[in-house]
């Protein structure tokens, strides 16, 4: 971001989804998670923990996170969505550091990310933020996974 650019970041809304999930597919260049299972983010149970990042009210970035439900020092970043004109301008890092935020205010001291192991981009961004791979109960290309299921991903690996 440049130096006084004006942006604002604040919690979705309901309405905003079609906003977010219309641009999804564009940003990542393939359909990664379906509508259905973002919709959920969106309700009020996990709005607090879903960032829009806004410049001049147009969406640039995303941030869907949650608090963990077996584990009260815990949050979870989940996916993440930047535009891509706006890539390389810190974006992810504005959008984490208010995350981090948020959680705190919620006495989270742990943040983890999931990301699917095939993702190497992601894997050695969230490195670069000093996130570390946890050992899991597979190895997938080299990386350390847990076996999951969802309608997205077979396996996870979790930072």
């Amino acid at each position: 971001m440049k130096r006084g650019e004006v942006i604002m970041i604040r919690q979705v809304k309901l309405s905003d989804f079609y906003a977010v999930t219309s641009v999804i597919q564009s940003w990542w260049g393939e359909a990664e998670i379906c509508a259905q299972n973002c919709q959920s983010y969106f309700s009020n149970i996990f709005s607090k923990q879903v960032l829009l990042l806004l410049k001049k009210g147009e969406l640039i970035g995303f941030l869907v996170g949650f608090l963990s439900q077996s584990h009260s020092d815990e949050a979870y970043i989940h996916f993440v969505g930047v535009h891509p004109d706006h890539r390389k301008l810190k974006i992810g890092k504005i959008l984490y550091q208010a995350f981090y935020e948020a959680a705190e205010k919620e006495g989270r001291t742990t943040i983890k990310a999931i990301t699917a192991p095939v993702n190497k981009v992601s894997i050695a961004y969230h490195t670069k933020l000093g996130f570390q791979i946890e050992k899991g109960d597979k190895t997938v290309d080299g990386i350390s996974v847990f076996q999951i299921t969802t309608a997205f991903m077979k396996t996870g690996c979790y930072l």
